[in-house]
C-alpha cells in the first residue's frame, strides 16, 4: 500500500495517516504524532540541527512495521490507529512566541485525550507541553526525565527557554509537584555542580546511570522512580533525550559516554507505559552529526515500545 505523504517526499510516522486538529478525521485515531522543529539556543559552537529531527524520524520510520517479537509478538499496529499532526510553526529567531506556539498546539492535542508523541527539536519544547497538559487535567503533573542531564539552568547567556533550562522552567510553575520529577539517568561531566544542587533544592529526585546499571531489574527500578511522579499528580509525562544513550548508541546527539544502552532505555520505557503515561515526547536528534541517522532510526523503537507498554496496561484494565 502506497504512504501516506505529509509534506514532500516525508511520509507519515509508521505509515500512520495524516490528520488535522479540530476534524473529523482523528476520531478513529489513537495516537497523535507531531514534530517541533525547534532549535533556540546553541550551546557549544556549531553542534547544531536538532531541528531537523522530525523529517528525519519520520523518513526513516518508513522502514517499519509495529510487530515486535521480542514483546510476546506483540503487533502494535494492529491495535493502534496513527494519526500524524505534521509540526508546530515554529518562528526562528522569536522564542516566545514559539513557546507561545508549542503551548497552544499541545493544549489542542491534549483536548483530544489521544496519546499524543512530540518529536524535537531542542529540549526547551518540553516546558509548554508540560504547562499546557496541566492546564487541560486541571492538575498536577509528574515527570520522568530520561536524560544525561539535568536541563535546569536558570539562564543561558540571558535566554530562560535555551535547551538547558526547561526543567528550571518547570520547576518555578504551577504546572508540575516538583517532588514528583525524576531525572533519571543522569551522568557525566557536562552537568555543572549547580544543577543538581537545583534539583535537590525543590526535591525532585535523580537516579544516576550508575544505579540503573547496578540495578538487578529494571521493572522494579522503573516502578519506583514511577511511584515518586505519580504520587499527588493527575497525570505523568515521559521526556527523552537522546543522550540519555551513550555515544555508541546514540551517534546523532550530543557526545555523552558512559550512557544507557539502547536495551536499557526501552526495557525503561516499555516498563513506565505499562504503569500510565499520559504522553511523551523525544527530543536532542541531530541528523546532520549522524552518517547513517542510526538516532533517528532508534526513535521508532522508543515510540514503539512505549505504545506496546500502554496496550498491556489498557488490556489489563
Amino acid at each position: 500500500m502506497k504512504k501516506e505523504m505529509l509534506y514532500g517526499n516525508t511520509p507519515c510516522f509508521l505509515g500512520g495517516k495524516k490528520v488535522k486538529l479540530n476534524k473529523d478525521n482523528i476520531d478513529d485515531r489513537d495516537v497523535l504524532i507531531y514534530g517541533v522543529p525547534w532549535e533556540g539556543s546553541v550551546t557549544w559552537g556549531d553542534y547544531t540541527g536538532c531541528e531537523l529531527g522530525p523529517k528525519v524520524i519520520r523518513l526513516n520510520s518508513a522502514r517499519y512495521s509495529g510487530y515486535l517479537p521480542e514483546l510476546d509478538d506483540m503487533d502494535v499496529l494492529s491495535h493502534y490507529q496513527i494519526g500524524d499532526l505534521g509540526d508546530v510553526d515554529v518562528v526562528p529567531a522569536d522564542t516566545i512566541e514559539t513557546m507561545r506556539r508549542i503551548e497552544k498546539f499541545a493544549s489542542d492535542v491534549w483536548k483530544t485525550n489521544k496519546f499524543p508523541v512530540a518529536f524535537g527539536g531542542d529540549h526547551g519544547i518540553t516546558y509548554p507541553i508540560v504547562k499546557a497538559l496541566s492546564e487541560e487535567i486541571d492538575g498536577k503533573v509528574g515527570i520522568i526525565h530520561l536524560d544525561a542531564h539535568y536541563d535546569n539552568y536558570k539562564e543561558y547567556e540571558g535566554d530562560l527557554y535555551a535547551r538547558s533550562t526547561p526543567f528550571h522552567r518547570i520547576y518555578e510553575s504551577e504546572s508540575v509537584r516538583n517532588e514528583s520529577i525524576v531525572h533519571m539517568g543522569i551522568h557525566g561531566p557536562r552537568n555543572a555542580p549547580e544543577t543538581g544542587k537545583y534539583a535537590k533544592e525543590v526535591g525532585a529526585t535523580t537516579i544516576s546511570v550508575r544505579e540503573v546499571r547496578k540495578a538487578k531489574d529494571l521493572a522494579e527500578l522503573a516502578g519506583q522512580a514511577y511511584a515518586i511522579a505519580s504520587k499527588g499528580t493527575e497525570a505523568v509525562y515521559l521526556s527523552i533525550c537522546s543522550d540519555v544513550l551513550d555515544f555508541a548508541f546514540n551517534p546523532g546527539g550530543p557526545v555523552d559516554g558512559n550512557g544507557l544502552t539502547s536495551y536499557e532505555l526501552l526495557e525503561l520505557v516499555h516498563a513506565f507505559a505499562k504503569l500510565g503515561i499520559r504522553g511523551m515526547d523525544y527530543v536532542e536528534v541531530y541528523p546532520q552529526q549522524d552518517t547513517n541517522d542510526n538516532s533517528s532510526h532508534f526513535v521508532s523503537y522508543a515510540v514503539l515500545y512505549a505504545l506496546a507498554g500502554n496496550i498491556l496496561r489498557e488490556q489489563k484494565g
